[in-house]
C-alpha cells in the first residue's frame, strides 16, 4: 500500500493500475478484466478502480477508463446514464406509520417497476399510455432523439416514452430511508431504461464492426473503441449524453411520482426536497486532469470532485450514505456507486435461502420472496468495507438506514 490509500498493480505491455481495494475481495477474472483495459494503447496515465470492483460484461463495474482520443462503448456499457437520486424531506420517522406496508404499496403503485412481457401482455414495467405529464417531459427530449434515430433507424422503435419514469428491474430501487438524525428520505436507483440499452448494444456492436473493417485484433472484442475524429465517435457521444439526460429526466418523473404517492399516505404536509442529489454512475464525459483535457468513463463510479455531493448505497437491508467529494486527483475524482456483487445472481439463487434474506432485511418493509434473493444482502459486499477502503476519495456528510425499499 501507498500513503494515498490505493494499490498499485502493473501490468505487462499496458498502463498501470491503481485500486482502492484495502480490506475488501476483488475477483481473480475482474483483475484480469481490468488489465486488458489497461493495455488499450490510449489510456490516460493510469486506470483508478473503486472498492466495489467486479465483474462486468464488457468492462469492470467499478472501474474508471480514462483515455485520450479514443471511446469505449462497452467500458459505458448498456445501462447508460444509470444512477442515483435522493432527497431529504421534512418529515421525521415519528411522522410514519407504524405499519409501512401501506406506503411501500403506493410507491408501486405510482411507478411501473419490474418487467413482466408475454403474449398480448404489457410489460408491468412500462407504460401503458402514458399520463401527461410523461407526455409532456419526453416532449423535451424527443428533438434530439429523432435526430439520433434519423442516422441510426434501428434505434426508433425501442422503449423511450413508455420506459420515462419508471424504475426497471435487478439492482435498481426506490427506498424510504432515516438518517442519522431520523428524517426522512427519498432515495432511488435507475438509469436510462429500455432506450439507453438499446443505444448502449447497438453501438458497442458498431464498434466491433469498425474493428473488424479496420482489422484491429483485441485481446477481447468486448473493448472495441471508436477513435475520435470519427463519425461514429461523435455520433455515440452525442447518443450517450442524450441517453444522460433521459436517466436524469426518469430520475425525476419518478421522484415528483413518488413523493405525490407519499402525499396520499402521510396527512402531514411536507417539504421534499430540503436537499436534494443526483449523480450518473455509468457514463462518459470530457474532463480534465493532470493539465489535459481527456474523456472519462465511469463504470459504477460516481464523480467526487472536491466538494462534490454524490450517494453510495449499500444493499437490501444495509446502510447508504449521501457524501462529498475530496477531489483525489490519483482516482480522477472518482469514488465507488455501491457495495459491489461479491456473488454472481445465479451464484446467489445457488448459495443463498429465503431463510437468510428474511434475516438480513429484518425491520425492512420489503419483499421476501426467493425471485429477490439475487438482490439479498449476502451477494453483495460490506458497504462498511467499502467505505473505509476510499476514506481518501469522500467523506460521509449523512449515514441513510431504509425503512422501504421497492425492487423491479
Amino acid at each position: 500500500m501507498t500513503e494515498t490509500g490505493f494499490e498499485y498493480q502493473t501490468v505487462e505491455g499496458g498502463a498501470p493500475i491503481k485500486m482502492w481495494t484495502k480490506g475488501v475481495p476483488v475477483d481473480d477474472k475482474a483483475r484480469a478484466q481490468l488489465a486488458a483495459a489497461a493495455r488499450l494503447p490510449f489510456i490516460f496515465k493510469h486506470v483508478a478502480v473503486m472498492p466495489d470492483v467486479h465483474v462486468g460484461i464488457g468492462a469492470t463495474v467499478g472501474s474508471v477508463i480514462p483515455t485520450r482520443g479514443a471511446v469505449v462503448p462497452a467500458a459505458v456499457g448498456v445501462d447508460i446514464g444509470c444512477g442515483m437520486m435522493a432527497a431529504r424531506t421534512s418529515l421525521m420517522a415519528s411522522d410514519l406509520p407504524d405499519n409501512l406496508e401501506g406506503i411501500r404499496c403506493a410507491i408501486e403503485r405510482a411507478v411501473p417497476h419490474g418487467r413482466d412481457v408475454g403474449r398480448g401482455k404489457r410489460d408491468k414495467g412500462s407504460w401503458g399510455e402514458p399520463p401527461a405529464e410523461i407526455v409532456d417531459a419526453w416532449a423535451t427530449l424527443s428533438a434530439r432523439f429523432n435526430l439520433i434515430a434519423a442516422k441510426y433507424p434501428r434505434l426508433e422503435k425501442t422503449n423511450h416514452i413508455v420506459h420515462l419514469g419508471t424504475l426497471g428491474t435487478g439492482n435498481h430501487f426506490i427506498e424510504l430511508c432515516l438518517d442519522q438524525d431520523g428524517r426522512v428520505w427519498v432515495m432511488l436507483h435507475s438509469g436510462s431504461r429500455g432506450v439507453g440499452n438499446s443505444i448502449g448494444r447497438f453501438f458497442i456492436e458498431l464498434a466491433k464492426e469498425d474493428m473488424r473493417k479496420w482489422f484491429i485484433n483485441l485481446p477481447d472484442e468486448d473493448l472495441a473503441y471508436f477513435p475520435e475524429g470519427t463519425t461514429h465517435f461523435d455520433d455515440y457521444v452525442e447518443a450517450v449524453e442524450w441517453a444522460q439526460e433521459f436517466a436524469a429526466l426518469n430520475r425525476r418523473m419518478m421522484m415528483d411520482n413518488i413523493v405525490r404517492a407519499l402525499r396520499m399516505q402521510i396527512s402531514k404536509p411536507f417539504d421534499a426536497e430540503l436537499e436534494a442529489i443526483d449523480c450518473h454512475h455509468n457514463y462518459v464525459r470530457r474532463e480534465n486532469h493532470f493539465g489535459e483535457n481527456i474523456l472519462v468513463t465511469r463504470k459504477g463510479a460516481v464523480r467526487a470532485a472536491k466538494g462534490t455531493m454524490g450517494i453510495i448505497p449499500g444493499s437490501m437491508g444495509a446502510k447508504s450514505f449521501i457524501v462529498r467529494g475530496l477531489g483525489n486527483k490519483e482516482s480522477f475524482d472518482s469514488c465507488s456507486h455501491g457495495a459491489g456483487r461479491v456473488m454472481s445472481r445465479a451464484e446467489a439463487k445457488r448459495a443463498l435461502t429465503l431463510a437468510d434474506h428474511l434475516a438480513d432485511t429484518t425491520g425492512v418493509e420489503c419483499r421476501k420472496d426467493e425471485d429477490v434473493i439475487d438482490e439479498s444482502p449476502r451477494a453483495y459486499k460490506s458497504i462498511d468495507a467499502v467505505m473505509a477502503a476510499q476514506r481518501d476519495l469522500v467523506e460521509i456528510v449523512h449515514t441513510l438506514k431504509q425503512v422501504v425499499c421497492v425492487k423491479g
